[in-house]
């Protein structure tokens, strides 16, 4: 994974895993790699990672089972969604106004890069 200088680490982890529950490539219920793997995994401090859990936890996003490890959450993906929504109205969005308006860029054409992006 390569890490972006703009934004905190383990946040950007938080999207890795997030990214994984929205693709269902960890379920609801499901056993998420240990702090050790992801750290390994990601090339990482274990502590970033642990960071990261306690965040994940905080949001509801996934829960402990004391000595078994950490599940995906019953409700996981609404509020994996929630928090990626948010996340990106509140600071992708105005950049994104900002360069389609400095750009000239139009939502007609927009539209129709949205249109053709989904068709893929």
């Amino acid at each position: 994974m390569e890490f972006r200088d703009n934004k905190a680490i383990y946040l950007q982890i938080a999207e890795f895993i997030c990214e994984r529950i929205l693709l269902k490539e960890w379920a609801v219920g499901d056993k998420i790699s240990s702090v050790r793997e992801l750290a390994v995994q990601l090339e990482v401090n274990p502590n970033t990672v642990a960071r990261t859990v306690e965040f994940l936890q905080q949001k509801d996003i996934i829960f402990t089972k004391r000595g078994m490890g950490y599940f995906v959450a019953d409700e996981a993906v609404e509020k994996v969604i929630a928090f990626r929504k948010d996340d990106f109205l509140q600071n992708d969005l105005p950049l994104f106004f900002k360069n389609i308006q400095l750009l000239g860029i139009d939502f007609e054409e927009l539209y129709k890069r949205f249109e053709e992006f989904k068709e893929k």
